[in-house]
Parts: structure tokens; C-alpha cells; sequence
């Protein structure tokens, strides 16, 4: 099946956002198999092709939204992910750590809590990478 161009600019989004580290290692993981290779067809095309890609927002914005509403929403495998694309966007550490705080207020303690305790471990993993 030819790829449209909504999947080649979504390819070339997540590689910006991920890094070619991170992107590599899911391809090779993750997506190897054929179900999971549907799937990130589908999100290559639709979430980074066209969400990512829509004027409107910077990267840098969008990255901080991921945060917030995978914390809101209790999805924890993905906030690692977006905290990792937050800070390849440029959000520091502590920006990023204010912006989990501020939310205890809208959505509650313990959803705050255990981000933060992925941040940290996503943090330190970064700096001993880097």
C-alpha cells in the first residue's frame, strides 16, 4: 500500500519528537509485530501526520498538552514517552515538574503524585543518557 503524505510527514514528526534513539528501539520492539505495525501505521499517519502537524500549536505546546492529559488520565506508559518529548522539545525539568504541580489542583493528588514519580524516573534516565 502506498503511503500518503499524511504518514511520511507523521514519520518524519515522530523521529523529531522521539529521536532517532527512541524511534528505532519501538520499530525494532514494539511495532516488530504485524498486529502492533497496524497500529503504528495508523498513529504515524493520523496522530503525528495530522494532529502534530496542524498550524495552530508549536511542538514545544503540544508536547506539554501530551503531558498534562496522559497525568489527567492515568496513562502512565505514555507520559514516560511524552515527558521524553517534552524535554527533546525543550521544557526543562523543573517547567515541566511545575506544570505536573499545578494540576493537583484541577485533577488531584495521587494522578499528580505518580507523575512525578514516573518524571523523576525518566528525568534521571535522560540526564545519565545524555
Amino acid at each position: 500500500m502506498p503511503r500518503s503524505e499524511a504518514y511520511e510527514k507523521g514519520s518524519e514528526m515522530r523521529r523529531q519528537l522521539m529521536g532517532d534513539k527512541v524511534a528505532d528501539a519501538m520499530a525494532k520492539t514494539i511495532y516488530d509485530d504485524p498486529i502492533m505495525q497496524k497500529f503504528g501505521d495508523y498513529a504515524r499517519e493520523a496522530v503525528f501526520g495530522l494532529l502534530w502537524t496542524r498550524p495552530g500549536l508549536d511542538t514545544k505546546t503540544r508536547a506539554l498538552i501530551c503531558v498534562i492529559t496522559d497525568t489527567a488520565t492515568g496513562r502512565w506508559p505514555e507520559l514516560e514517552l511524552h515527558l521524553q518529548m517534552a524535554r527533546r522539545q525543550g521544557w526543562t525539568e523543573d517547567e515541566l515538574a511545575e506544570a505536573l504541580l499545578h494540576t493537583g489542583g484541577y485533577i488531584g493528588v495521587p494522578s499528580v503524585r505518580e507523575a512525578m514519580i514516573i518524571a523523576t524516573k525518566v528525568f534521571k534516565e535522560m540526564r545519565e543518557e545524555a
